[in-house]
Order: C-alpha cells, then structure tokens, then sequence
C-alpha cells in the first residue's frame, strides 16, 4: 500500500469521476485506475462500485474513506513539517571537553540550548586532556573544543568563557608538620597529578619548576575533577579549583597550603579554518549566550 495508491482513491471518491480525478492527479486514465486496483488488491476489498460508468464507494469503501483521508492529510503534514527542517543544520556535532565537573563547564544548559534550537542536531562530547585536544583542534581531527589553558592561543579561534583560579590542597594531617615549610619540603610529600597533557599536570610541573624542584608523584589521575575526594580520603596533595578548595577547607575537610594561586582560562577553541562552519558558527553563538546572554562572532571577555 503507498501513499500515491491511497491519494487516488480518496481523489477519485470525492470527484466521483475517473476522467476528472486524472487531471486533477496530472496522471492518466488508465494509470489511476490501475493504482485503484492495486490498492484493492493489497487491501482485499473493492472500494468502488463500477455502474453506469459511474464509480461509487462500496459499503468498504465509505467505511475506509475517512481513515484514508486521514493518512493523506498527515502525509501532506509530514511533507510540510520537513520542508520546515529544510536547510537547517543537521548531522552530529561533537565537542572535546577537559576532564571537569559538568556543572563547571555548564555542559547541562548547553544540552538544552542545542536541543531547543537545533534540533536536528547530535551532539557528542569528547573528553580528553586540554593539551591533547588543541593538538586534534590544529590536526583538523576535531572541530571544536572546550579547554583550560594558561595562555591564549593566537593561531586559533579563542574565546574566553571564565578565568580559573587553582589553589595547592593538602591532607590535615600533612599539614600540621608543613607549616613553616618550604618549596623542597613541599614537593617530597605525595601528589596527585592529572594525566599528561591536562591543565591540572601542566600547570603543577610548571609551578614546581619555578624552584628547580619537580614534586613526588603517587598518582596520575585521569578524572581530577574531583581529586578533592582522594586529598580528603588522605591520598596526597593537588591543585584544586579555589571554589572547591576553599569550600572544602571551610568544612575542615583538608587545607589549603599558603597562598600560591595558579590562574587559567577556560575557553572554547576551534581552528581559524573551521569558524565559518556552519555547525561550529551555531554552536558558538550557543555557548556565548550560555555564558554571557549576547551573541555574535567576537570573543567574549572572560568571566568570573
């Protein structure tokens, strides 16, 4: 049974006339009637009654008009609805991520930002150390990405989203025997790092650098997103994000060490060849009224 088979038949029954529904149907004769007779074929009842030349509904007939002009009304809704979709974007859009909380990345409201505006849209995350993921940015095996960088980086597109401010956190316990510490005492304790390329490594072996000093690794973490638990359960220390650190100090949970504060930036990048994508051009927009309620193709000014 298709569509143009339940079309003639509900063209024919209104028009009562052969001759007149295949005009209207722009088709022949002989093809609508063939089309009539398929479809009483496929169904196993006749819909019409051949008298006098005339064609009018079987008793089956008028009882499956109605349902069949109801399919072709939706079929005709269907044609609309998609010619509606026509020219909007559509397809899969994947985006890398670094290894942080969703809520801090305000991943939740860019979900829902794509699904109400782009609707035919897939979006798929990709999480992978910041390093790594402005590698794949410049290689052209990733489009677009969300990272966390200490620097801007001039041969891409970089928009700002917020500043990130990282502290040094340390068990309680370690804490007692390091209060007048230093830099040398301080890199022998046991530390957390995340995996190689992330923010989180980068910026740990840069600060111990500073000092000639490189500090004791126990751990390579690939989720420091929440690296607070593991320092609160005793295992080491780490740089931790402020709001996180000074919350959890507050609860007395662990300490944060001095006064060493490590900035970056949590921004989205793209390469200078992809920002005239439509896709990335529409996801960008997204993400500028995600985190600042404007949009536009200038990089915003970062946000606390």
């Amino acid at each position: 049974m298709e569509i143009y088979q339940i079309r003639a038949f509900v063209t024919v029954a209104r028009l009562g006339n052969l001759t007149r529904a295949a005009e209207a149907l722009f088709l022949t004769q002989p093809a609508v009637s063939g089309q009539i007779k398929a479809l009483e074929q496929d169904l196993g009842v006749a819909l019409f009654e051949r008298t006098s030349g005339k064609l009018v509904l079987s008793k089956a007939g008028s009882r499956l008009f109605p349902t069949a002009e109801q399919l072709l009304n939706t079929s005709v809704q269907l044609k609309s609805q998609a010619q509606q979709f026509q020219g909007e974007l559509q397809g899969e859009m994947v985006l890398g991520i670094p290894g942080e909380q969703a809520q801090f990345l305000r991943l939740g409201e860019l979900v829902s930002a794509v699904v109400g505006s782009l609707p035919l849209i897939e979006l798929k995350t990709v999480i992978q150390p910041s390093e790594e993921l402005i590698e794949q940015i410049r290689s052209g095996k990733l489009m677009m990405a969300m990272v966390i960088a200490t620097h801007p980086l001039p041969d891409l597109f970089w928009m700002a989203l917020r500043t990130v401010r990282y502290r040094i956190v340390m068990p309680n316990e370690m804490a007692e025997d390091l209060r007048h510490a230093g830099w040398k005492e301080l890199a022998q304790l046991p530390w957390l790092d995340g995996s190689p390329g992330s923010h989180t490594h980068l910026m740990l072996r840069a600060l111990f650098e500073r000092y000639g000093l490189a500090p004791r690794i126990v751990m390579q973490n690939a989720d420091m997103a929440n690296a607070d638990v593991l320092v609160r359960a005793g295992a080491g220390c780490a740089l931790i994000r402020e709001d996180i650190a000074i919350a959890g100090a507050g609860r007395r949970e662990f300490t944060v060490w001095g006064h060493t504060q490590l900035d970056a930036t949590l921004g989205f990048v793209a390469s200078q060849n992809n920002i005239v994508d439509p896709i990335v051009v529409a996801l960008i927009s997204l993400i500028r009224t995600v985190w600042t309620g404007t949009s536009g193709m200038q990089p915003a000014a970062a946000k606390e």
